[in-house]
């Protein structure tokens, strides 16, 4: 059974075993069409669940999420492995984002910590199929996992950049990330996406946590062709 503790008198914090029972939890909250639901955000192994107090006391939202876990199925029927990119929820989306490696500052420091040629950094990293573990740090900032064993362990620069443009793609221990925004940051960057990945004043976020990612190689004539357009809806 997951650990429930309150979130302030309006939320709990749902604690499960793994980032794949996290997301398989967390879509069938939604799925269930709960009446005091307010919002769902999981995190890696942990789901936040807001609730609405007029209608439901937090005794009553602990027992139908430790019903609804049983009845969901939501433990997984296999030992979580984090180099294996399969804890998505059923049926989520993918999302194939474009990724010019040539523009990159900090390819040849991730080459020194990995021992491994840029080329091949290129290839391992475009070649994996990532799931959104988390949203944070700035509005839509999707924390990727994992990365192949290869490219694992990379610390973040000992002094941040004051400003990382917007869809730098970004990689630290074994996450990868892209910053939807301007801000400062010390991941590595070892590419930048053209697509707008999130526009607060539009309320346009097309990213979940649980949704699915895979970078497209591509070269810096097409990074300004595509410059500025949206993430296109994922199917």
């Amino acid at each position: 059974m997951p650990t429930i503790l309150p979130l302030g008198d309006r939320a709990v914090l749902v604690y499960l075993s793994d980032e794949a029972e996290a997301i398989r939890f967390a879509a069938a909250v939604r799925a269930a069409g709960l009446a005091w639901l307010l919002d769902v955000v999981p995190a890696y192994a942990s789901v936040g669940v807001h609730f609405d107090a007029d209608q439901i006391r937090h005794a009553e939202v602990c027992e139908s999420l430790e019903a609804l876990t049983r009845r969901a199925g939501s433990v997984s029927d296999r030992s979580f492995d984090p180099q294996t990119p399969v804890a998505h929820a059923p049926g989520s989306p993918l999302h194939v984002i474009p990724c010019c490696y040539e523009m990159q500052l900090d390819l040849a420091r991730v080459a020194e910590h990995t021992a491994l040629p840029p080329e091949e950094i290129v290839a391992l990293h475009s070649e994996r199929e990532y799931t959104i573990y988390a949203i944070g740090f700035a509005p839509g900032f999707p924390y990727l996992g994992y990365l192949p064993p290869e490219l694992c362990g990379v610390p973040r620069l000992a002094s941040p950049r004051l400003r990382v443009e917007p869809g730098s793609v970004g990689l630290t221990g074994k996450q990868t990330g892209i910053y939807p925004q301007v801000r400062p940051g010390g991941w590595n960057l070892i590419g930048r996406t053209p697509f707008v990945l999130v526009d607060v004043e539009d309320g346009y976020f097309p990213l979940r946590v649980g949704d699915r990612i895979t970078f497209r190689r591509i070269d810096e004539a097409e990074f300004r062709r595509l410059e500025g357009e949206r993430l296109p809806v994922a199917k």
